[in-house]
């Protein structure tokens, strides 16, 4: 049985599970999995040196899948010191095979591949395989297969078209599967994933909502000491998670800086206020800038120089807010005064993190307040969730006492609707999008389906179609149905809405909104596309 995660724990004090990314979405998944067995995770490059890796103190090593075959020229590889530095490793599929490669065993194509559900049995006893029975079914994913194993290292599975499944070598805690058990179609995948965690790592279950309020706030109030903070406060949930966590931590030396860029959904602005202001009681900033933005914003069309301009226009409203509260504060420059406003809170999470760019993933696109700073960044960013996925955030903002409607909003992109007109942004056309949106969500309500999406918006094309209407031809905007499903938008699906849904939305958009003549669905899933637009 898997130990019971305690209901609440101190400040985490035990090094991560490191995930070692070979350039698939596997990483995510896996990461994910070994947080929902409350143990923490990071995912690092495949590039990262022995020396490195051992200063992160990991409790444990593993290797995910990958699309490459290890005997491509080049294929990614780690750095073989790895291996003997003590630590558990466990091999998934591409982990597996270049484990059993770099360590003296072989790796051939077969000419029999394995995909999808695949039988399994076991053929020796290994401590992630306890209480499994002989034959079961787990998922597979793999071309080439390990044919002799490395000096030291048993077989301990097999399957019809490879002999060696699994294997270990439980002296030095080296483990690899051919499977992938952080899929929901592997049979007791999360079990195995368990056993190593909490039996050959001997790592603590001890990642919970409540030790992740408990370590930020200890760690915000070792950044910022006495320092007065701003947050960008944007009505989305990983914002109002973000400075609901940081009010938690300091209290009155936090200001929330709602910027109301001409750019966020119908009613944005009434609820932030009605939330920080009247019932947290936070110290709130409402800065009305959407002349601004739409200004920087003419002529341009690149969904790239969108988010860079955004990003670096709110950090510039952010300077202007910090200065007028040293002016009200009497600050003079010296920057040890406390009321000298030297930090930004941010509300950055994980995929942020991931999708512009790292040594481990190539960039997807620049999200504003990642990629889209500017390099003249006068502040120190303050991000209590940039190691968090979404669904993490969600349970975090309700264990703060965030009122649901925040935290089940779904979610918005920092840029706001910048990035839902494709084309050049104006207020007019911001105008008719923000209306379309706002029937969107109220008929995916009315049809109880928004808790079920991850996303359902509207997207405007800046192009213009033909129509009739009234018996005249019209020459109007299309807009395009955006709605997704997903567990922490790394990958997605598009949603199959009901044929009577999409019949509402489409007569009450054309008829309500001015300026819309046409209505089309977006069926693309992620990948190959994105969920937004740009």
């Amino acid at each position: 049985m898997s130990p019971s995660p305690p209901s609440a724990a101190g400040p985490l004090v035990d090094g991560p599970v490191l995930v070692v990314d070979f350039g698939a979405q596997y990483a995510q998944l896996i990461a994910r999995r070994v947080r929902e067995a409350h143990v923490y995770s990071e995912i690092v490059s495949h590039t990262i040196s022995a020396a490195e890796m051992v200063a992160r103190r990991p409790q444990g090593i593993i290797l995910s899948g990958g699309p490459k075959s290890v005997n491509e020229t080049p294929a990614p590889q780690i750095d073989p010191a790895i291996y003997d530095t003590g630590i558990p490793i466990l091999g998934i599929c591409y982990g597996a095979q270049l484990l059993a490669l770099q360590l003296g065993g072989e790796v051939a194509r077969t000419g029999r591949g394995e995909y999808g559900r695949t039988p399994l049995t076991i053929t020796d006893r290994s401590p992630i395989f306890v209480d499994w029975p002989g034959d079961s079914e787990v998922w597979m994913s793999h071309g080439d297969a390990i044919t002799v194993v490395p000096e030291g290292f048993v077989p301990t599975a097999q399957s019809p078209d490879a002999k060696v499944a699994a294997l270990h070598d439980a002296n030095r805690r080296i483990y690899g599967v051919q499977f992938h058990p952080e899929v929901v179609h592997t049979e007791r995948g999360r079990d195995l994933l368990e056993r190593f965690l909490y039996d050959v790592c001997g790592c603590p279950p001890s990642w919970t909502h409540t030790s992740i309020i408990e370590s930020q706030v200890e760690k915000i109030r070792a950044q910022v000491g006495s320092s007065r903070v701003l947050c960008a406060l944007s009505g989305g949930v990983d914002s109002a998670v973000a400075a609901a966590l940081v009010h938690k931590a300091i209290g009155d030396q936090l200001t929330c800086v709602f910027v109301d860029t001409g750019l966020m959904r119908s009613g944005e602005g009434e609820q932030v206020e009605e939330t920080f202001r009247r019932q947290f009681h936070v110290n709130l900033v409402h800065a009305k800038a959407s002349d601004r933005f739409f200004g920087a914003l003419a002529g341009v069309t690149d969904p790239e120089a969108k988010r860079k301009i955004i990003g670096e226009l709110f950090i510039r409203v952010f300077e202007e807010v910090a200065r007028d509260l040293e002016a009200t504060s009497g600050v003079t420059g010296d920057t040890t005064d406390p009321g000298a406003v030297d930090y930004l809170v941010q509300g950055t999470l994980y995929p942020d993190v991931i999708e512009s760019g790292s040594d481990s993933a190539a960039k997807i696109k620049s999200h504003h307040n990642v990629g889209g700073l500017p390099d003249d960044l006068t502040f120190e960013l303050v991000e209590p969730l940039r190691l968090l996925f979404k669904d993490e955030v969600r349970a975090v903002g309700e264990e703060l006492g965030l009122p649901h409607d925040i935290v089940w909003r779904q979610p918005f992109p920092g840029p706001g609707l910048a990035v839902r007109i494709v084309g050049e942004v104006t207020p007019e056309r911001a105008e008719i999008l923000r209306a379309a949106d706002a029937i969107v969500v109220e008929e995916i309500r009315r049809a109880g389906l928004y808790r079920d999406l991850w996303q359902s918006f509207a997207v405007m094309p800046a192009v213009r179609t033909v129509g009739v209407m009234g018996d005249g031809r019209t020459y109007a905007y299309p807009i395009v149905i955006r709605a997704v499903t997903s567990d922490d938008a790394m990958t997605a699906d598009w949603a199959r809405l009901p044929y009577d849904v999409l019949e509402r939305l489409s007569s009450r958009i054309i008829n309500e909104v001015e300026g819309v003549n046409r209505v089309a669905l977006d069926i693309t899933s992620k990948p190959p596309g994105t969920i937004e637009w740009e």
